[in-house]
């Protein structure tokens, strides 16, 4: 009896043990990611498992990241979808149009956001500091930013006459008031250039250079961030010199670049999943709005443009490119 007891208990363990593994695998939590292609994905990619990582997660070993890359407003919608059949844990969106497709598939899994609008106006979260329902995460509002890139674009050119704006008008952040009651208030001409397009965005450059403008700013938009290296090898060839709203572009090959991490806004995704994983309710957490920002002057592009920087300038960089 000692024997065939034994031997039950020895073939109950064995059935046991793969059970046992397979039901953990089966607990690893699974972290839906809807974000359509873009420049520096890569790199976000990596500031967002950096956040991960500080909450106790690693990909591949105790969580599993599902990626996503769809194209077109159909298409996220249908892969939000596809991820809560999957029954994800949480989902991970740094697309405006991917938190709505997310928002308007599920109210139940919950959904962690990067955001270039108010989420708020959006409909994404009832208010900032305590979104409510299943989503929170983090708010850029780049727009607001561009009267302090023009402020420094003044700086580096004084006697600039002629500032030349580049806005994507299908952009619900595309709003030039503010720079043009930039420009009347200092006395300059603003001319607004609308690009939806890659040829509408060569089509305005052949404008700077036909109205012999002193500068350009370029706005946020995703066109323009997937298109850096095309806009700022054209700014290189019309030599104007340009600021833009990210540092992506400065790395690129552009002149000076102004505005939020994006390393660090999605880190603090990663960090937000991250708690949720461990039982936080996303409706809890407050809205993250990056207060760091990031000026950075390519000195090597200053010298091609003929362009000399000024001390108060190099002094307020963040980073100066050599």
């Amino acid at each position: 009896m000692k024997r065939r007891n034994f031997i039950t208990a020895l073939a109950s363990a064995a059935i046991t043990l793969p059970l046992a593994a397979q039901a953990q695998k089966l607990r690893t939590p699974r972290i839906g990611s809807l974000n359509r292609p873009s420049a520096g994905t890569e790199t976000f990619g990596d500031a967002f498992r950096r956040g991960l990582k500080q909450m106790g997660f690693i990909e591949g070993q105790s969580v599993v990241i599902e990626g996503r890359w769809p194209d077109g407003a159909e298409s996220l919608r249908d892969a939000a979808a596809d991820l809560v059949r999957k029954q994800v844990a949480v989902i991970f969106t740094a697309d405006n149009g991917g938190a709505l497709a997310a928002k308007a598939t599920t109210s139940e899994i919950p959904i962690v956001f990067l955001v270039g609008l108010d989420p708020v106006a959006m409909g994404l979260a009832a208010s900032i500091n305590r979104p409510g329902g299943n989503a929170t995460g983090v708010s850029f509002r780049v727009s607001a930013l561009d009267p302090k890139r023009f402020e420094l674009l003044r700086a580096l050119l004084p006697k600039a006459s002629l500032v030349g704006v580049l806005v994507n008008p299908n952009n619900p952040n595309a709003d030039a008031n503010a720079l043009r009651s930039a420009a009347s208030s200092a006395g300059l001409q603003l001319l607004v250039l609308d690009a939806r397009s890659i040829d509408e965005v060569e089509s305005a450059f052949s404008q700077l250079a036909q109205r012999q403008a002193n500068a350009l700013l370029v706005t946020s938009d995703r066109l323009f961030n997937l298109e850096r290296r095309l806009i700022v090898d054209l700014a290189a060839r019309t030599g104007i010199p340009a600021i833009y709203p990210w540092r992506d572009f400065a790395d690129a090959g552009g002149l000076m670049s102004y505005g939020n991490s994006l390393t660090d806004a999605f880190r603090q995704g990663g960090l937000y999943v991250g708690r949720i994983l461990k039982g936080d309710k996303p409706g809890d957490l407050p809205i993250w709005q990056p207060t760091r920002f990031e000026f950075v002057i390519n000195l090597k592009v200053a010298k091609t443009l003929d362009v000399e920087v000024p001390s108060a300038l190099l002094a307020f960089a963040d980073e100066i490119i050599e």
